[in-house]
């Protein structure tokens, strides 16, 4: 197979580029905005890969690529709710616009596939859980609502022009290569690299906030299992459990040997309470098994940044 992979040298793009490596030839576009090269590097010279530096806001550049290609993983964006809060524009202009040309381009170049990265923020506050496919979206950032945007987007392409698009929910996901450093960072690789550093996690509110978070690895298997089946629309993909950031962080002090208090400032706008998901639909529709409980994932993660402290 040919597969286009957008985002490919972003966290989650390496990881899955890695994989369809081994099986199969891969078109990486990425800017290199938020991805880095050094994610790549090692597929640079492998025999099934190209990369091409560049955006999806070019539309010429996709139609150029986009021939012949049996499927499309999308994942490229402006992946942070609060770079969302504080430039708005920038993230429409990727997240929406781009994916709306992802979308034009697949469908003038007779691509069949598309599988892209949606997100569980689209959930927002809503107070029930565990959170369903089916449940009222409630955006509460602007990233929040370019995701929802896309899916709209998608159904309307797969409704009007045949495109079979399916759309992954992600939830908190974690592991290797995500960034630490940017100061819109996750909350797991900024808590690591504090602690292998001898100091204390930042929390932002209370700590009793939950998350469900999700090892990257389950997230590789969760694309291809969606473009190697006849599966369409939104799905949830996470880890089917929930901890709170207190929890979290006693976890990693385990793991990584410190003790300390952490630091508790201010909550976030546009950072929710609670999330856990309902997996039941993909695991139906596709046969995703989130196979990394949360311990195990921290491990092999932590594993992986002490390599680099």
């Amino acid at each position: 197979m040919r597969y286009i992979l957008t985002g490919g040298a972003g966290f989650i793009g390496s990881n899955l580029a890695d994989t369809l490596a081994q099986y199969h030839d891969v078109v990486i576009i990425d800017n290199l905005a938020t991805g880095r090269r050094e994610n790549i590097e090692h597929l640079l010279d492998h025999p099934r890969v190209t990369f091409i530096e560049g955006s999806i806001t070019d539309l010429d550049l996709l139609m150029e690529i986009f021939p012949d290609a049996d499927g499309i993983f999308h994942l490229a964006a402006i992946p942070s709710v609060p770079r969302s809060v504080k430039d708005p524009l920038a993230s429409n202009r990727v997240n929406v616009t781009g994916t709306l040309n992802v979308l034009v381009a697949a469908k003038d170049c007779g691509v069949p596939s598309i599988v892209a990265a949606s997100s569980s923020s689209i959930y927002g506050d809503t107070p029930v859980l565990p959170k369903h496919e089916s449940m009222v979206p409630n955006p509460l950032s602007p990233y929040a609502v370019t995701k929802f945007s896309d899916e709209c987007y998608g159904k309307v392409f797969s409704d009007l022009y045949g495109i079979r698009t399916v759309f992954l929910r992600y939830f908190n996901v974690y592991g290797p290569r995500q960034d630490p450093n940017s100061e819109y960072a996750a909350v797991i690789p900024k808590f690591i690299t504090r602690l292998l550093a001898g100091e204390p996690p930042i929390i932002y509110g209370d700590g009793e906030q939950t998350r469900d978070f999700t090892f990257v690895t389950d997230v590789v298997q969760a694309n291809i299992r969606a473009m190697e089946s006849n599966a369409s629309g939104v799905y949830n993909i996470a880890g089917g459990r929930r901890i709170s950031l207190n929890q979290l962080a006693d976890i990693l002090m385990e793991i990584t040997g410190t003790r300390c208090d952490p630091i508790y400032e201010a909550p976030r706008v546009g950072d929710i309470r609670d999330s856990l998901a309902d997996i039941s639909k993909a695991r139906e529709a596709f046969g995703y098994y989130p196979k990394y409980p949360v311990k195990e994932g921290l491990r092999h993660a932590v594993a992986w940044f002490r390599e680099r402290v």
